[in-house]
């Protein structure tokens, strides 16, 4: 008599109603969906937060770091006023004051008969450095010892 209902059930149970012991597809579907819902919507947020990065590519490096530095904090920190900075800093064009002012120390230090000076740029490093150049002996003499 297991097949019999309860007398106080309605004769016609919906399809989702399962039976004791029977595997429930209806709670199967939904922990898939929403296991795939939530992956989405993660990928989404963090396509959304990384767009002032993927703006600031297109910047200077300096300028590009300084937006994924602050799209990080806001990531960590969930204040998203580093967020807004970091986009609205990806869409201003800085513009660069330092390959002009090395230009005109090169051209000040060839004048002057100095070496000219290796930029930030070129060295790697955050301080200019002398470029070396051969060293041309003039001897009154004609080069001899």
């Amino acid at each position: 008599m297991a097949d019999t209902i309860h007398p106080a059930a309605i004769e016609h149970l919906p399809p989702f109603v399962t039976a004791p012991g029977q595997t429930d597809y209806l709670f199967i579907g939904v922990v898939i969906f929403l296991i795939v819902i939530v992956l989405v919507i993660g990928n989404l947020y963090f396509q959304l937060h990384a767009v002032p990065e993927r703006l600031a590519h297109r910047t200077s490096k300096v300028q590009m770091e300084i937006v994924a530095v602050l799209a990080l904090i806001s990531l960590f920190t969930h204040n998203h006023l580093f967020w807004i900075a970091g986009l609205l800093l990806a869409f201003v064009h800085i513009p660069d004051f330092s390959t002009p002012i090395y230009s005109i120390a090169d051209s000040l230090a060839k004048i002057s008969g100095r070496p000219p000076v290796d930029t930030p740029l070129e060295t790697g490093h955050g301080e200019p450095v002398a470029k070396t150049e051969p060293e041309v002996r003039s001897d009154a003499h004609g080069g001899g010892i």
